[in-house]
């Protein structure tokens, strides 16, 4: 299983919709990602560090796919639509990470 996390850096004047995040924009990853292998996707709202400061990313989209390309196919299939909707709910410049899952 391969995960591709995008993360929103919680920063000064940062706004974010998480509403909108998680009910419309997560369904448009979800359809334009599942004819690639797109398994499924969580959504964590970040709440803090674990000592007592802010969270280091305000929210991280997580995304399952059941091969290692998966996620490389459906951005460029569909990158263009799904990085359109950003400005709806953010002004965060997301990071991205891809990985395998090994347990």
């Amino acid at each position: 299983m391969f995960k591709v996390s995008v993360m929103y850096p919680n920063k000064e004047g940062a706004k974010f919709d998480l509403d909108y995040y998680r009910k419309t924009h997560m369904r448009l990853v979800r359809e334009a990602m599942a004819p690639f292998g797109l398994v499924r996707t969580e959504v964590e709202k970040g709440i803090g560090d674990g000592a007592g400061k802010p969270a280091p990313y305000v929210c991280v989209g997580h995304l399952y796919f059941e091969k290692p390309d998966g996620y490389e196919k459906a951005i460029q299939a569909a990158g263009a639509k799904l990085r359109a909707d950003i400005p709806n709910y953010t002004n965060i410049q997301p990071v991205r990470q891809v990985g395998e899952l090994v347990e």
